[in-house]
């Protein structure tokens, strides 16, 4: 197998994995969403620790956790992902899992925004236009339904300003992981040891405990498998790849989960999706005229 077959493979499996996320946390709807995160951190921790205990990897993280500003930053993008995962999973575990999808669709939209906004980015013309599209779509929804999309805005900026963050760090994906899931670790044991103290956890030897562990690897293997397809693909296929996730997440809650998906939604969805293809097909365009392919 080529490295780019290889790569190809890595990263559909990613996003088939995100893809499925709505079908996987709607299984755990039952346990509170504060419970299913802590155990997402504890075994995305384990795994990670496995990954680096196999790849001898330990002294990145300790050359990380050497350096106080970079730790700063990694604390800060935890509470991000951590924020971003209890809106997906509450979300899911009231049946809108189309407007979780709405956020992630989104999300791309809202990283232009912060670099223009934050790092002084140049905003390019066909930038601009999808993002007039964004605002349009989200404006439809929030004057033609009368309300505001509170989930959907809370995972694009989340996941926006976490993007923006290890954008800015010096650091790899499983060592940033692995600090990230490190830091908040104390947080997720001291909640664990407080709702077994009550007897309040779901955790045990059952199918319960089986998809509690698997939330983590499920968290933590789609990132490994991403960072390394994205050393072999361009951005441009990673661009295309980018949506697929959430289309299968909105697909799964529309037709597998029967959850509504109204002519006002429609309408929203048509300009996201509108605005999504103007931002992908310029980014082509610029990629064909600065290579000549």
């Amino acid at each position: 197998m080529t490295d780019f077959s290889r790569s190809m493979f890595q990263a559909l499996s990613a996003y088939l994995i995100w893809g499925c996320f709505a079908l996987f946390f709607h299984q755990l709807q039952h346990i509170p969403p504060i419970e299913v995160l802590l155990h997402r951190l504890v075994w995305a921790f384990v795994f990670v620790a496995v990954v680096l205990t196999l790849s001898r990897r330990w002294g990145h993280v300790r050359d990380a956790l050497g350096k106080p500003t970079l730790v700063l930053q990694l604390f800060a993008s935890s509470l991000l992902i951590a924020s971003n995962w209890i809106v997906y999973i509450w979300s899911v575990g009231i049946g809108d899992a189309v407007g979780a999808s709405l956020g992630y669709f989104i999300s791309p939209l809202v990283g232009i925004a912060l670099g223009v906004w934050v790092l002084k980015e140049r905003i390019l013309p066909y930038q601009t236009i999808a993002l007039i599209l964004a605002v349009v779509g989200v404006s439809y929804k929030i004057f033609g339904t009368q309300e505001i999309p509170w989930a959907s805005l809370a995972l694009a900026v989340s996941f926006g300003l976490y993007g923006l963050i290890r954008k800015q760090t010096s650091v790899d994906t499983v060592t940033g992981l692995m600090i990230e899931s490190l830091l908040l670790l104390p947080f997720a044991l001291g909640y664990w040891l407080w709702i077994a103290w009550n007897g309040e956890q779901h955790f045990s030897l059952s199918i319960d405990g089986l998809l509690l562990v698997s939330a983590g690897v499920m968290t933590a293997l789609p990132l490994l498998a991403y960072a390394s397809a994205a050393r072999h693909l361009s951005l441009v296929i990673l661009g295309f790849m980018l949506y697929l996730a959430p289309s299968l997440q909105l697909l799964t809650g529309v037709f597998i989960l029967g959850e509504p998906f109204d002519v006002h939604q429609q309408i929203t969805f048509s300009f996201i999706f509108a605005g999504l293809i103007v931002l992908t097909g310029g980014a082509i365009l610029r990629h064909h005229r600065a290579t000549g392919k």
